[in-house]
This record gives structure tokens, sequence and C-alpha cells, in this order.
């Protein structure tokens, strides 16, 4: 019979086993499981949204958002490193020494975090092990939890082409339940109604803007679709001007090259009819089609200080986030 301490011992063990499954493992399935969502909890210990890495800054590019941060308060001076914001060099220090130096900063412990998880017909594709609207879900539940743990007020928005539900900000783990059954209950619905209106990204950010108070820091998870619409730029451009905001694009790799040449039946949940990928200039026009949308998004949003994390339904939604927030970051293009 296992005695009390071997029985901690194991607890512990299959933990940390489910904990590095987790790190590895990418997320499955054409629809959310609640449960899934939930246990990712355990998972987002080992990140820091605090902590935001380096290689983040360098998405952005060399344009750096209007956003001026929450309350902060001086913590040191260091020597300069690429991707660190110029606006914080330490100008009489670089002066004294010849060398460059950077002002550091600890933010406010307690936060207002958004998290706006994109639930429209337009996610509701994938080719491999899930499809990019449960991708969203898994990367929501992530960010949520981490900012739950970290002691902050966790808020957000869950949107389909029909409706959306708000979250309001609260440092509770009801407010992170209650998040991830709108996601399920909208995942659930899919496909649903598919909209052709453009606008409807623009609508999310108009009541985003309304909710968001000045400081907060804005995860929008969505592939976008709509983005670079007039009328969607200019609601990005507002927000920009207030939140640290961080665009996670969702896509598929079948949406970045088709398959292998062939016939294959494709469908849009209504109609269904054969697509043929022999013709080689076929493909090259595709790929081309997305890589062109993709460096406009990346553009548009760079010019405003926004990185734009890449997200694949192949990819570990935990292994992805370790990268900017976890203990050992890198940059991923």
């Amino acid at each position: 019979m296992p005695t009390r301490r071997s029985t901690k011992y194991l607890t512990g063990y299959l933990s940390l086993e489910m904990s590095a499954s987790l790190s590895t493992a990418a997320a499955e399935g054409a629809y959310c499981d609640l449960g899934s969502l939930i246990e990712q909890r355990l998972a987002a210990k080992k990140l820091d949204l605090g902590q935001r890495k380096r290689a983040l800054n360098l998405l952005s590019g060399p344009n750096k958002s209007n956003f001026r941060g929450r309350g902060i308060d001086f913590e040191e001076v260091r020597a300069y490193q690429p991707g660190d914001d110029i606006r914080t060099i330490d100008w009489r220090i670089t002066a004294r020494t010849g060398t460059a130096h950077t002002k550091l900063f600890r933010e406010e412990r307690e936060r207002q975090v958004l998290v706006a998880i994109d639930q429209r017909c337009s996610m509701f594709f994938g080719s491999q092990h899930c499809c990019k609207s449960v991708l969203a879900g898994h990367l929501g539940a992530l960010l949520s939890w981490a900012a739950l743990q970290r002691g902050d007020r966790l808020g957000g928005l869950v949107f389909s082409d029909t409706e959306h539900r708000e979250i309001r900000p609260r440092r509770s783990r009801r407010s992170v339940l209650a998040l991830l059954q709108a996601t399920c209950d909208m995942n659930a619905a899919l496909p649903g109604q598919a909209s052709r209106d453009e606008g409807r990204l623009a609508e999310i950010l108009t009541d985003l803007r309304r909710i968001a108070r000045p400081g907060s820091s804005l995860f929008i998870i969505s592939d976008f679709s709509g983005a670079l619409a007039p009328e969607a730029l200019e609601q990005i451009h507002q927000l920009a001007r207030h939140l640290e905001i961080t665009a996670m694009h969702c896509s598929d790799p079948l949406e970045e090259a088709l398959p292998a040449a062939g016939r294959y039946s494709v469908t849009d949940g209504s109609t269904r009819s054969a697509l043929h990928t022999g013709d080689s200039r076929l493909q090259d026009a595709f790929a081309q089609q997305f890589q062109r949308q993709l460096d406009a998004l990346q553009q548009g949003y760079g010019r405003l200080g926004i990185p734009i994390i890449r997200a694949r339904t192949n990819d570990s939604p935990l292994g992805l986030l370790q990268a900017y927030y976890g203990e050992a970051g890198g940059l991923r293009r």
C-alpha cells in the first residue's frame, strides 16, 4: 500500500509529466473542450506576462507605439541591448561612460489585461491538428490564467460573426472561467452563419475602445480577416495610443501553401467542389497572396508599434508563448 509520502511524490511527478507534455503538444480537434482550457492553468505557470522578451519588441520593428505605459517605478540602469526601447536610454550616463545605457522600470503589480478571442467562421478551419478557433481558445486560456496568476485583473471579449460577449475585468477565477465558457459556447456554434461583412472586426475594436482602460494590456487572437479595412485600421490606431497591444495571428499551413499536386474535394460548409493543385502557377499565386496579406498586416500594425506573433495550428500554444513570456525566449518569424 502506498504511503502518504509516496503518493505525494507520485502526484508531483505526474504533474511534472503532464506539464512537460503540455509544453510540446499542439492543440487538438475541431471544437474546444472546456476541461482542456481549464487544464491550461497548470501550464500557464511557466509564463510571466510581465516579462516581455526583447524578441517580442523586435517583432514590432523600429516603430514604437504611442502607448506610454501604466504607472511604473524606476528600478535600475544597465547597458543597452538590441531590442530595448530607445526612448528609455539614459543619455547622461551614456554621455559619461561612452556606452549606451538604458533605464529599467518596475511596472505596477496589478494591471488590467484584456484578451479578445476570435470565433468567427473564418477561424473554423484547420488541416492538421486543430482548427484556428481551437488554437485561439488555447492561447486565450494560457494568457488568461497567466494574467490571473500574476495578480492582474483579467477581462476580455469573445466574438463571432453575429454576437460578442464581454467579460468585466476582475482579479478572480470567475473572470477566467467566464471567458473560457464564452469561448466554448461560441466555438460550439460554429460554423454557424458566415458573415461577409468586412466591418465586423472594426465593430469589435470599437467595443474594445469602450471597455479598455488606458494603460491596459490587450491581446487580440484572430486571423485578422478584415483587419486591413480603413475602419479597422483607424480603430486599432486609436487603441494603440493608450494600450499595450499584442496581436496573435492564427493561421493553418494549408492557408500558406496548397497541398501536393492532386485533386481534392473541398467545402465551405454548404457547398462542395473539386480543387486541382497540379498547376505550379496556381500554387505560387496562392502562396504569394497569403504572404502579401501577412506583409500588409505586419507593416500596418508595425507602424503602430504592435508586434504580431505568428501562431499556426501545428504549433504548441504553450511552446509558442514561452518564446516571448517564458524563461527561455527567442525570436520567431
